[in-house]
């Protein structure tokens, strides 16, 4: 049967422990910056006014979030596909979630908080890298909620252990299931020539 309110819900689980909800900040301290510091890559996700969710992953070089202070957050918008899912859905709503991941770490860090686009000409600089263009724009978060997630989920997927990866070309390659999911017949680029392709707008 489907469960309908908050009461049967919670009549399924025990209490939470104290000490998961007083980790809960309402700022940055040392532990999370070191965390966003080091963290490569983050799930951003947003939802727009009709309430359809996105989650979109966000890279770069460890560093790539710009720590402004303990309540703000500068997000690069990197080149992508132009479809601006998440960028919309902030324009129309205000707020957004992250989830930051350290490779080989199996804890996460959880940001919860208002979100801004910024095209501001100091926002735009506090998030260049050696190598990399300016971006369009920057997303600015002002955190509301920031708190550890403890690692049963990736310990459950060992999603770092190297005996578990998946041999990339033994699964089709993008274009190949996207050209199968629009019915497109133009030549099928390789998964090499994709990269290459990448590579050069990273």
């Amino acid at each position: 049967m489907q469960i309908q309110t908050l009461e049967a819900l919670r009549s399924l689980y025990p209490e939470p422990r104290e000490r998961a909800l007083r980790k809960q900040l309402d700022h940055l301290d040392t532990h999370c910056r070191r965390f966003i510091e080091t963290s490569p890559f983050l799930i951003l996700s947003t939802s727009g006014q009709t309430g359809l969710q996105d989650a979109s992953p966000r890279g770069g070089q460890p560093g790539f979030v710009c720590i402004r202070d303990d309540k703000t957050l500068l997000i690069p918008d990197s080149p992508g596909n132009n479809r601006l899912d998440s960028l919309q859905n902030i324009v129309q709503t205000g707020r957004a979630g992250l989830l930051f991941l350290i490779p080989g770490v199996d804890e996460t860090l959880r940001v919860n908080g208002l979100a801004s686009l910024s095209n501001d000409d100091d926002d735009l600089a506090a998030c260049l890298q050696d190598g990399r263009r300016e971006p369009r724009c920057v997303i600015r978060i002002t955190v509301e909620e920031a708190y550890l997630h403890c690692p049963k989920a990736l310990m459950r997927s060992r999603l770092w252990d190297p005996d578990v990866r998946i041999a990339r070309e033994t699964f089709p390659t993008l274009n190949e299931m996207i050209h199968a999911q629009t019915g497109d017949t133009s030549p099928v680029e390789s998964q090499q020539d994709m990269l290459r392709r990448y590579q050069s707008d990273l």
